[in-house]
């Protein structure tokens, strides 16, 4: 087998830079043709927590990206350790190694994994020839990092399509439970009954049923997670964030704590709310004569609730425009936010984000919120002008395909033509 070689590192690296710049949505096709000249492999999957509403970044053979699931990463993940590490079998202790197989889109294959040291996950399928360990460790890291970076900006665009992720996949989970545990439990109902088969074949069949549903509960659960940041951890991690300020000469930061037993926020509501004070806070030291800054967060079960004051010269307002940024993200998730200032006192800015996503009607009529992630990245390249063909060879899918997904994006954006398509689009960024 011939061994695969990066030509010149420069180009790696200019490479590396074009995945950085990538979208969210476009990161694992970029970063996917970086990689094919240092191993090749079938398909490339990311799995990240810090993408709440999109955990999951794929690109690569359509039978494997349509089919890997949550769960099966996160079975990979805990068999892999952090950071380079010698690709052999060991039996004795499975998490000394990378694992080299694994159940992927329901099926067992070859893969090759790393754990960045974010806790995201990068997995290879079907890879071929030697694998230089150390390079692709290297070349994750960064991107994990730029992912991370990404999200912790909390652009508007991400924010409203996270929340609208966010909001389907709990309902199809839902639904998902619901329906396994009836049948389950119809199942456990009738093998438990004297008058069904005899009891061997009843007791092998109610364990059975029972591992299926605490499977289920399992999956239902770890999606949980995924959604959702208690509060208190997320101040706690805004508080790590804003570190640095204080300790490299910036203002006094005093936190005031959220409850502990307040509810669980969703987790675009949580990265939004840390950015949004993350720029706050940037935005009030600029002025002249900030001394002290107070940021306070509550939940009043509905809302997130953010306070921020300076003892600065008071010269905010709603046309400032690091403030007009702000109000980017928080309109993004239909929050409100409120400038006052008194000159001469400070300034104080009140953030108002909903936990809950509008009705479903109301997401509908959002237009591109109502698109999926594959919907989302045809829609994208069709109203960049690419045709059919070149969509189809981007993504790795079929024209035929690529109609079918053009035809739902038209029908749920309610326009005509590719023409309409990214005027819609337009509007909606």
């Amino acid at each position: 087998m011939t061994e695969r070689t990066v030509t010149y590192p420069v180009e790696l690296l200019d490479s590396l830079a074009s995945v950085a710049s990538s979208s969210l949505l476009r990161i694992a096709g970029a970063f996917r043709e970086v990689l094919e000249p240092v191993v090749a492999h079938s398909a490339l999957v990311i799995f990240t927590e810090d993408c709440t509403g999109r955990p999951r970044k794929k690109a690569g053979d359509p039978a494997i990206v349509e089919g890997v699931t949550i769960a099966e990463l996160d079975a990979v993940r805990q068999r892999t350790p952090r950071g380079p590490v010698t690709r052999v079998t060991n039996d004795a202790d499975p998490h000394a190694d990378r694992p080299t197989s694994a159940v992927i889109a329901g099926a067992e294959r070859p893969i090759a994994a790393w754990l960045a040291d974010t806790g995201a996950l990068l997995v290879l399928t079907d890879p071929q020839g030697p694998i230089d360990d150390r390079l692709v460790g290297a070349l994750w890291e960064v991107v994990a990092a730029g992912i991370r970076q990404q999200v912790a900006t909390a652009a508007p665009d991400y924010l409203r399509d996270s929340r609208a992720a966010s909001s389907e996949r709990a309902g199809a989970i839902a639904e998902l439970t619901d329906a396994h545990a009836t049948t389950l439990e119809s199942i456990l109902a009738v093998t438990r009954s004297r008058q069904t088969s005899p009891e061997d074949a009843r007791a092998a069949v109610t364990e059975i049923a029972s591992a299926a549903m605490v499977e289920l509960r399992a999956v239902s659960d770890r999606d949980r997670q995924l959604a959702e940041e208690p509060v208190a951890r997320a101040f706690a991690r805004l508080r790590e964030d804003l570190r640095p300020l204080a300790r490299f000469g910036g203002p006094e930061v005093q936190f005031i704590e959220p409850p502990v037993d307040g509810r669980a926020l969703p987790g675009e509501v949580a990265h939004a709310g840390r950015a949004i004070v993350r720029g706050t806070v940037l935005a009030l030291v600029e002025q002249s004569s900030v001394g002290r800054v107070r940021v306070q967060w509550d939940c009043d079960g509905s809302n997130l609730l953010i306070g921020i004051r300076d003892d600065g010269p008071g010269e905010l307002t709603v046309d400032t425009p690091s403030v007009q940024q702000l109000g980017a993200r928080v309109a993004a998730l239909r929050g409100s936010l409120d400038v006052q200032a008194t000159p001469g006192w400070g300034s104080e800015l009140h953030v108002t984000l909903p936990l809950d996503p509008p009705p479903a009607t109301q997401t509908r009529a959002d237009s591109a919120a109502a698109l999926t992630e594959r919907e989302w990245s045809v829609a994208e390249l069709a109203a960049g002008g690419a045709r059919n063909r070149a969509i189809a060879e981007t993504l790795t899918i079929s024209e035929n395909t690529v109609k079918f997904h053009i035809a739902n994006v038209l029908r749920k954006l309610g326009v005509a033509s590719r023409v309409e398509l990214a005027a819609a689009l337009a509007a909606n960024h």
